[in-house]
């Protein structure tokens, strides 16, 4: 760990991460960073900055094991390739959260125009003096009504060439 970008990548990853994390050592590693006489090992950059980003062990089954964040940041400084693959990725995740976010929004706004529409037909439609049951059936009918003007609109903005012919029903 020598070079400056490394040392700066950790630093800040461990500010936004790390309450315990000891900030005047890090500048002080920031310092020397990239001078020829200046090497950091991982251990020691951990007990110097009470970093939690990295954990490195000595020892038979010992190594130095890092959190996702840092790995990825390391893997894409020695593969280009691999960087690639991850921006990618990002941007594929990205196009799914807005399909997600709009089938949302549509969904919310399917459920204020079913109010709306409920209302209307409650206060014009339905006399005051007609039973439950003939409500509810007069709630259906007209439903299916607005479901079919509804389908018949959006056939007709998705295809202009069908502006006069009838939707099928299904």
């Amino acid at each position: 760990m020598r070079n400056r970008n490394t040392i700066e990548f950790l630093g800040i990853w461990e500010t936004l991460n790390n309450p315990n994390f000891n900030p005047l050592e890090f500048e002080g590693f920031r310092k020397e960073a990239g001078l020829n006489a200046f090497t950091l090992s991982p251990s020691r950059w951990v007990e110097a900055t009470n970093a939690i980003g990295i954990i490195s062990q000595s020892g038979h089954y010992g190594g130095t094991y890092c959190v996702a964040d840092i790995a990825f940041e390391f893997a894409s400084w020695i593969s280009v390739e691999f960087r690639l693959y991850l921006v990618k990725e990002f941007q594929r995740l990205k196009a799914d959260e807005q399909k997600q976010l709009a089938w949302s929004a549509k969904r919310e706004l399917s459920k204020i125009n079913y109010r709306i529409h409920t209302d209307a037909i409650k206060s014009n439609l339905i006399p005051t003096e007609v039973t439950r049951e003939q409500a509810a059936m007069k709630y259906a009918e007209e439903a299916d009504a607005s479901a079919r003007r509804e389908q018949r609109k959006e056939f007709v903005e998705i295809s202009p060439a069908a502006e006069g012919r009838t939707a099928t029903r299904f």
